[in-house]
Formats: C-alpha cells, structure tokens, sequence
C-alpha cells in the first residue's frame, strides 16, 4: 500500500493532467476508501493545490463572482459574437422570445435580423436598447430592482408579465454549467428570474462561452436536464459534450 506523500503525488499529477479527477477513479487505482480519498483532497485544497468539487476535484476555481458588465463584455468577445450570431439564425419568422441577461445574450441581440414581426421580453436593458431601432421588433421590458452590475432588473414585477405569456424560445445567458449542480447565476434574484423565464418558454437555448463549464454560480437556476440546445466554442472539454448530448442536449459548436 502507497504511503499519503505517494497518494498526494499521485492525485497532483493526475489534476494537473486532466484538469479533473473524481473520487471513485481515484479509490479504485489507489485502492483506499471514499473517506480517505475526500480527507487528501480536503488536505490538498488546504494548501491551495486543488478546489473540491462534489464527488472530485478540479484545478480550476469551480466559482463565479460577479462582475460589472461592461468588464465581462470584453471577455471572450470573438466567441460570444459567433455564438450570438448562430443563436440570431433560430429565431423564426413572427417569433416570440425571450432573452435573459448577459453580454453573451446582448451579443445575440446585435445580430438579430428579424423575419416578418418579432416580439422580445426582456430583463436587460442594453438588450431593449440594441434592438430599439428596429421598426419591426416590439419589445416588453420586464420591470422591477435594477441591478446595476448587470443592466437588468429582477423582481415581483417581471415574475407578473411572465406568468401571463408564452413564448417559443429563452435565451439564456448563465455564469456556470455543471453537470451535476445545473445552470447558476451569482444573484439569486436573478436565478429566480430565470427560472419564471423557462416556465413561461417552451425550448430553452443557453447562450455560454467554454469558460463558463465545470463553474458555479451562488444562484441556481435549473437542472442541466431542463436544457433543449446549448451553443458554445470549441473549448468545450470533449466529454463534457459528449455527456450533454447523452443527456438528449443538442450541442451547437461555433
């Protein structure tokens, strides 16, 4: 049997090879039980080596915090507006949507082209205004708390206007995927919000940058299961789409 320096090299090397280890992986090659695994990650973490995650680990913080707007706008920017352009192209002619908050989700808002008449509710108030010059685009701003480090509001008042309509498509924009946790945001409010949008939407299409997987967010808004499509980029970890597609999730790759 390998001594706890040996297992602590070993969980390091696997980590920092594949990014993530889980803990039945790690008991079955090192051949010790679930308790002592979780004790050397516990350990590990301690000294800023690894982040725990449920049932593993992961070499990458696994949490979001929220950041202003106009900051995040300028993250990954190429990818959102590739994104943002194939999430544009669903949008069928006399469509009702809805679009969430997000600069991945504004970004979609710049491509729009509509087909015949369009009807958009919205929370985000850069989305309303990036679609005001289009004639033929009728546009619902949900009201209530504006937060301001999002350029969107959250509140009693949305949840009113949503729980009197129905509309073929959501866009979502969110800060963190995780196969197990779901799709998060980090204000609850806002997770709340999003969660009136999917009852009020009848397929779901998440707006998400590669970055954005393996994290979580303070506020959780649903199971990964309630997903229909999510369009991403190419650093997507391969077994990620793999199991989202399992999962009946249509994956679009830009």
């Amino acid at each position: 049997m390998i001594n706890i320096a040996e297992r602590h090299q070993y969980i390091l090397n696997k980590i920092q090879t594949d990014g993530t280890i889980d803990v039945q992986s790690l008991c079955k090659k090192l051949k010790v039980s679930s308790v002592t695994i979780r004790k050397d990650l516990k350990l590990l973490e301690d000294k800023n080596l690894l982040f725990r995650t449920h049932g593993g680990a992961t070499l990458n913080n696994p949490y979001t915090v929220d950041k202003p707007v106009n900051e995040k706008e300028h993250l990954q920017s190429a990818e959102k507006m590739k994104i943002g352009t194939m999430a544009a192209e669903l949008i069928e002619e006399n469509d009702s949507i809805i679009i969430a908050s997000g600069t991945t989700v504004l970004a979609m808002a710049r491509c729009i082209k509509p087909k015949g008449n369009l009807t958009v509710i919205t929370s985000a108030l850069n989305v309303a205004l990036e679609l005001l010059h289009h004639n033929d685009i009728e546009i619902i701003q949900l009201g209530g708390l504006l937060r301001k480090s999002s350029s969107s509001v959250a509140g009693p008042y949305s949840d009113n206007v949503l729980g009197n309509v129905f509309c073929s498509k959501l866009y979502l924009g969110v800060d963190g995927i995780d196969l197990e946790f779901g799709l998060t945001t980090t204000n609850a409010y806002e997770a709340h919000l999003n969660r009136q949008m999917i009852d009020s939407s009848q397929k779901i299409i998440v707006l998400a940058d590669s970055t954005k997987f393996g994290k979580r967010g303070f506020g959780r808004i649903c199971g990964i299961e309630e997903v229909d499509h999510i369009i991403t980029d190419s650093g997507i970890p391969e077994q990620t789409r793999k199991n989202l597609q399992s999962m009946g999730i249509k994956v679009s790759i830009i």
